[in-house]
Order: C-alpha cells, then sequence, then structure tokens
C-alpha cells in the first residue's frame, strides 16, 4: 500500500502526476471532504514558499515526515516537528546554481538599468534622446551576508567582474574572501550588499535601519534570502528619501502581495520570488523531495533532513 501524503502548497499538474505516481496524494480539500483520511496521513509535501501553521498538522496522528521542496524551512512549525518526532527534510544544493545567477542578474539588472533600457527602447523615446548612464559592476566592493552553500555560488559568480569581496556571518570560514563579524562595518565598506541568509527568528529584521543608512546614498541592496530579513518599513524609507541608490528585491514579507508602495519607487527591481525558477532547477527539486520521502518511507532515514530546533 502506497505511504498517504498531504500536498500542501501550489504544485505544477506535472509535478502532481509525479507525487501521485508514488504515493497516495491528497489536498486539504480532499482532507475536508472526508476527515477519515486524517488518519492515514504519514507524510506532507510542501512547498518552501507555503507557510505551514501548527494547527494544520495537529488532526494527523500518523504524520512521520515533511518534505519541502526548497532550501528555506522557515514555514514549517520546526518545534512542533520535534515534539512530535517528525523528521523535516528540505532540498539543498540543487538550487545553488540557478539562486547565485539570479542574483547576478539581478544586480546587473538593477546597476545598469536593464529593464529601463528595454521599456526606453519600446517607447521610442530612443529616437528622442540618449539612455541615461548607469553604473558598472566592475571594481565595486561586494559584501555577501550569509556565506552558506548559495553565498559561495554568488561569490563565485561575482568574482570574475573584477570585484573586491567581503563576508559576514556566524564565523570566519577562511575562505579566499575578506571576513567582516561587524555587519554595520561590512555595510559601511561596501558599495553592494548581497543578502542570503537563511530566514527565521535569528535572522529576522537583521538588514535594519541602522545597515541601511551605513550602506548609504551610493550603495544597493540584494535580497534573494527571506524577507523577514529586512526591515522592508526601513527599506522602503530608505529607497524613498534616496538614503540608498537602489534595491534588487526577489522576496518580500507578505508575497505575493508586497507593500504597493514598492510599485511607486524608480529605485528598485522587483521579482517574483524566482530564484530557482528555472524548468532544471525545480524538477531537480522536486526529484529530491520525493527521493527523501521515498527513503524515509524505505528505510525509515531521510537523504537531506534538516536539523531541529533543541528543545
Amino acid at each position: 500500500m502506497k505511504p498517504q501524503l498531504l500536498r500542501l502548497g501550489d504544485f505544477p499538474p506535472k509535478v502532481v502526476a509525479q507525487i501521485e505516481a508514488r504515493f497516495s496524494c491528497h489536498d486539504a480539500a480532499a482532507l475536508e471532504a472526508d476527515p477519515a483520511l486524517r488518519e492515514s496521513i504519514s507524510g506532507v509535501i510542501t512547498r518552501s514558499d507555503h507557510v505551514i501553521p501548527p494547527e494544520a498538522l495537529d488532526d494527523l496522528p500518523a504524520l512521520r515526515i515533511i518534505a519541502t521542496t526548497g532550501v528555506g524551512y522557515d514555514g514549517i512549525p520546526l518545534a512542533l516537528a520535534r515534539d512530535r518526532g517528525v523528521v523535516v527534510t528540505n532540498t539543498p544544493g540543487v538550487l545553488n546554481a540557478a539562486v547565485a545567477e539570479f542574483a547576478v542578474a539581478m544586480l546587473l539588472g538593477l546597476l545598469r538599468k536593464v529593464p529601463e533600457s528595454d521599456r526606453y527602447v519600446r517607447s521610442g523615446e530612443w529616437k528622442k534622446d540618449g539612455f541615461p548612464l548607469a553604473i558598472g559592476l566592475s571594481g565595486k566592493r561586494v559584501g555577501i551576508v550569509g556565506m552558506g552553500r548559495i553565498g559561495k555560488a554568488v561569490a563565485e559568480r561575482l568574482a570574475p567582474f573584477q570585484v573586491e569581496l567581503a563576508y559576514h556571518g556566524r564565523h570566519d570560514q577562511g575562505l579566499d574572501y575578506r571576513y567582516e563579524a561587524d555587519l554595520i562595518k561590512l555595510a559601511t565598506e561596501c558599495d553592494v550588499l548581497v543578502v542570503v541568509v537563511p530566514g527565521g527568528a535569528a535572522t529576522a529584521g537583521l538588514i535594519d535601519d541602522k545597515v541601511l543608512a551605513a550602506l548609504g546614498a551610493d550603495g544597493y541592496l540584494v535580497n534573494i534570502a527571506r524577507g523577514t530579513v529586512v526591515d522592508e518599513e526601513a527599506l522602503i524609507n530608505a529607497l524613498q528619501n534616496r538614503r540608498i541608490a537602489g534595491a534588487a528585491l526577489d522576496v518580500f514579507r507578505n508575497e505575493p502581495g508586497i507593500d504597493p508602495r514598492f510599485f511607486t519607487l524608480d529605485n528598485v527591481l522587483l521579482a517574483p520570488h524566482a530564484g530557482s525558477a528555472t524548468v532544471e532547477t525545480r524538477g531537480a527539486m522536486f526529484r529530491l523531495a520525493l527521493d527523501n520521502l521515498q527513503s524515509f518511507f524505505s528505510t525509515g532515514a531521510a537523504l537531506t533532513p534538516v536539523p531541529l530546533p533543541k528543545a
């Protein structure tokens, strides 16, 4: 008999078919229609951008594993999983390249005004006047906040642009790039700050008004981490008042219903949480999530479990 799964979040039809080929899969509506199904659900498959409230798991007595398709797991109630002995897995590694290249694309798009250039040509304005000068990346001082797998991949892709790289994190990893333990000092010494830290309580509001003030009027912010990492009120204020030069944002606090004030700003580049959104990467993420579930139900051990908080 196939293990019974609950699917939470939106998945493409092809992925749903792959899930159903290996497992008996149900969505929330099916559980509402047949409450008895709750007794047999032993696994959950979800998306890293989907928040699971603890009460959604309260009536799943047989739950043994939650598998998310993504590297972030801040939307999963980890303390509840720990207390109930539920394994949580994510999909690290397979999305590093896609997210890193998107970070570089966002940064180049922001500095070189790529979206504005496209609109300028389409509107016919090019016939009337030359396009304003943009900012180059070569030679800039770039600070990376968070030097995990994705942070390292970002650094590797930025290095050929002949930038000066430094990073901030919990500790000095002995890398070829300069380590800076003081985030404010790093922001003061950088032209560009790229945020790549995990979400969660430990990093909530990490990029605040003080960091933005240190980055300064000529500085740029790139956030490909989580919307919670940046104090959005402070960021919007800094952008509105030109206290920083600009920002490229792939993540937001209330996505997709983001603060409409972002739409009025001409110094911000917005993306729909698309860092890992390539055909190849999303396919690899879904396969690893399914492999985690298959391995767990077959052997009792998941391939890529995440650490749960201590009690």
